[in-house]
């Protein structure tokens, strides 16, 4: 559906501006080398998107960039090119194209992406995110909301639920950073987080419990590994907070309309 200017493409081109800051302080921790990594990610996922072209006359879309920023971020190191371009393949084909493209797609495909990874390469080193990060990410969280592709429900209900999790006791040091950025980029995903206004609150909610009941109980877990399966599990509850929150709908409706 386009409206006026607001179509996918739009709104995929709003998120690469807010999560400029994150990627901008990531190419300055990482210099040359980020900047290689970077270039793979987008070359890989921007082939998959040419072929989808080709083959199915599916327009390609900025959402791709999006994808190799976060996997070239988030990505473990040292898992060699051939495992990088079948991990990336897979979660750009099957968590996105398949699906008929960003926008229609149920899960993110960098979260897909980074979860095949941890599963086949459980050796793999995860990165350690540079501290600036984190408050990069807090930028890119400020710009999403201000400009509307990132819901301020799902972030404000996240930081609430970290925050209860740091009265009880939960030390964010070695997290913190992780969870930021995952959140950001992955978590606060508009098209494969929850859609409803209560569903925004309940999915924020859950990634920020899971974040929290992670980094108290799953110490052997590197701090992006850990909190990329928060945001794979919140994911994946996104539709049934969906169906929550129309079912109580219809049911106030009933309620005031007999």
């Amino acid at each position: 559906m386009i409206r006026g200017l607001w179509d996918r493409e739009t709104v995929a081109l709003m998120l690469l501006i807010a999560v400029f800051p994150v990627l901008a302080a990531w190419l300055l921790a990482e210099g040359v080398q980020g900047l290689g990594r970077l270039v793979f990610f987008l070359v890989v996922a921007g082939i998959w998107h040419i072929i989808w072209m080709l083959a199915r006359a599916q327009p390609p879309s900025f959402a791709g960039a999006l994808t190799a920023i976060a996997l070239a971020i988030l990505a473990p190191q040292d898992l060699g090119l051939v495992a990088l371009l079948l991990a990336t393949s897979f979660g750009v084909v099957m968590a996105d194209l398949a699906f008929g493209g960003w926008g229609r797609n149920v899960l993110n495909p960098a979260t897909v992406t980074l979860a095949f990874m941890g599963f086949g390469y459980p050796a793999a080193p995860w990165p350690d995110l540079a501290v600036q990060l984190g408050w990069a990410a807090a930028a890119t969280g400020l710009i999403g909301v201000a400009t509307g592709v990132l819901s301020a429900a799902l972030l404000t209900s996240a930081l609430i639920a970290l925050g209860i999790g740091a009265a009880l006791g939960v030390d964010y040091t070695e997290t913190g950073t992780a969870i930021a950025v995952v959140l950001v980029l992955l978590a606060a995903d508009p098209v494969a987080s929850a859609a409803t206004h209560v569903g925004r609150w309940l999915n924020g909610a859950l990634f920020g419990a899971l974040a929290a009941g992670f980094t108290a109980f799953w110490a052997d877990a590197a701090p992006v590994q850990a909190m990329v399966s928060a945001a794979l599990l919140a994911a994946l509850a996104a539709p049934l907070f969906d169906e929550i929150a129309l079912a109580l709908w219809v049911r106030r409706r009933r309620n005031r309309l007999g």
